[in-house]
């Protein structure tokens, strides 16, 4: 599954509009289509369209490899101290950090089949963003909506999302548009409010999954035309009050490299 990994290094610089980017390198990865940073790890979670999903270090080493009882897993993300995954056909399971399945597959209340991103809070509601219709729920644990925002009746409109991540320092939620959409990131304040869109196609086509370190302010965009993963600096559009830099794991790596064929 693992390839060589594409990493590059870009400053979104604020409150400019555009991107000054700093290409650093380039690798390839086996079709990257959803990725969540673990602070208990320092490493990204990669999950590749296909049965299994890795655990990475941002240095490049492989830490975990595991797989759930679904067909594939197009999405994955932090579920406290475990994850949930789901197949982008309805189906969602949770698991542990080292593979141990914690029950069956399951369905939510809502009925839905495009799940691209997931975000999972404190108390198990969700944040997902689903490439067809072109929305993103926000939803109880047992999956009745609360709030949906509709990337049609954006401007631009955000008509294929594929990746969602939230910064716990602002509560501001970003998300990748793919190449069929508008090749974008979008940022959102934590209600849904657009606040910002930056074009990605100066580092890559076909952006489908995106997880910030936090603490750091490092984001991180997986592409899958070329498949690569690109990091960036990354701080907020509108002027806030982040506080000092945290500490969030013991490794400062910035790169992917050396990854198992």
């Amino acid at each position: 599954m693992m390839r060589r990994l594409a990493i590059c290094l870009a400053v979104f610089a604020t409150p400019a509009p555009a991107l000054d980017p700093e290409l650093l390198d380039f690798h390839d990865l086996n079709r990257p289509a959803s990725l969540e940073f673990d602070p208990t790890f320092c490493g990204l979670w990669i999950a590749d369209e296909g049965p299994k999903a890795v655990l990475m270090t941002l240095d490049g080493l492989e830490l975990r490899r595991l797989s759930s009882a679904l067909p594939r897993i197009k999405a994955i993300a932090i579920a406290g101290n475990d994850l949930l995954v789901a197949d982008g056909y309805g189906s969602f399971q949770r698991l542990s950090k080292d593979g141990t399945p914690l029950g069956d597959p399951f369905r939510l209340a809502t009925r839905f089949g495009d799940t691209e991103g997931i975000v999972v809070d404190d108390d198990g509601s969700l944040i997902v963003v689903e490439d067809e219709p072109g929305h993103i729920l926000w939803m109880t644990p047992t999956g009745e909506i609360i709030h949906r925002v509709n990337g049609w009746d954006l401007s631009p409109a955000m008509t294929e999302p594929q990746g969602i991540a939230r910064d716990e320092r602002t509560g501001r939620l970003l998300v990748v548009d793919d190449w069929e959409g508008t090749n974008s990131l979008f940022e959102f304040a934590a209600d849904g409010n657009l606040l910002a869109t930056h074009p990605l196609i100066a580092f890559g086509r076909d952006p489908d999954g995106i997880a910030i370190r936090a603490a750091t302010g490092m984001l991180f965009i997986a592409f899958g035309a070329g498949a690569r993963i690109a990091a960036f600096e990354y701080t907020p559009t509108e002027p806030v009050d982040l506080g000092p830099p945290q500490s969030d794991c013991m490794f400062s790596g910035l790169t992917l490299e050396k990854l198992p064929v």
